[in-house]
């Protein structure tokens, strides 16, 4: 159940950092936004561990691991960068949102073993993922860019393979590192290799409207790295497909707060990973 609770609560807290960004990308562009975003995380993960004082220990295998989570996600954010250039929003995010189930993937072929029940209903998660990636990528469609478009969905399956596995590798260190350290390493690769060069060609730019959108977005997103990594200590398969619900639980939170419109594969969507997810949860208890 704490795989369950951890991949729920990474969902929960990607989703507003997801809703939070949407405002502050309008002001500055999604790559400052990311930049600052990275910027925030580490700050506050480096806050943790002076607070904590949490020892760490590590050999050169939980190096490489966390060495391997790091590049992953700065990686994976710099082609999505590429994906959003190039394509429209919808369909970018919603691929890369299957970083999850990449994850996942990698996990059980590395040898984790679930009960038979636990498998179809992750599959049934997937499955509604999908759904709602499909109506994302329908309603986003941009006539007359099928060459861009199609640049654009390779780099963001490209996106989502390089996330999921840092995200597997996050779940793979994290029962042999404390947690603040195990986050630590995407924020300071994310800031190197993202934010160094946007700030010292000048082009990392801030406003004061964008700055209490930032500040929760980057809150929020070690809060979720935080939970996901709680939840992976049991699970990185069912931690990593319920926190790629950030997708659908970001569509049911701007329905709910913004009253946007739902379509009818969304909402057909949502309720089949709702279905998923209550089956895991019965599985898990």
């Amino acid at each position: 159940m704490v795989a369950v609770v951890g991949g729920l609560g990474a969902a929960v807290f990607w989703a507003i950092s997801n809703l939070s960004s949407a405002r502050s990308t309008r002001m500055i562009g999604a790559a400052s936004v990311l930049s600052w975003v990275m910027v925030v995380g580490l700050a506050l993960n480096i806050g943790a561990i002076a607070v904590t004082r949490a020892p760490i220990d590590v050999d050169a295998h939980s190096l490489m691991w966390m060495a391997m989570a790091g590049f992953g996600n700065a990686l994976g954010l710099l082609l999505l960068l590429g994906a959003l250039s190039l394509g429209k929003v919808g369909p970018a995010t919603s691929i890369t949102s299957t970083e999850g189930a990449v994850a996942a993937t990698f996990s059980v072929l590395a040898g984790e073993q679930l009960p038979a029940l636990a498998y179809v209903a992750l599959l049934v998660i997937v499955v509604g993922v999908l759904i709602l990636t499909a109506s994302a990528s329908a309603s986003a469609s941009v006539p007359g860019h099928v060459g861009r478009g199609g640049r654009a969905a390779g780099l963001a399956v490209g996106a989502a393979l390089l996330s999921g596995l840092s995200i597997f590798a996050t779940g793979h260190i994290s029962g042999d590192v404390p947690l603040v350290w195990v986050v630590l390493p995407p924020r300071i690769v994310g800031v190197v290799v993202l934010a160094l060069p946007l700030a010292l060609t000048g082009r990392l730019r801030l406003t004061l409207g964008a700055t209490p959108f930032i500040a929760l977005t980057g809150a929020a997103e070690i809060a979720g790295w935080l939970s996901y990594t709680l939840g992976a200590r049991e699970s990185i398969a069912i931690a990593a497909v319920l926190a790629s619900l950030f997708a659908a639980t970001a569509t049911l939170g701007a329905f709910l707060l913004f009253g946007e419109r739902l379509a009818r594969r969304q909402a057909i969507g949502i309720a089949v990973v709702a279905a998923g997810v209550a089956a895991l949860a019965a599985v898990s208890a």
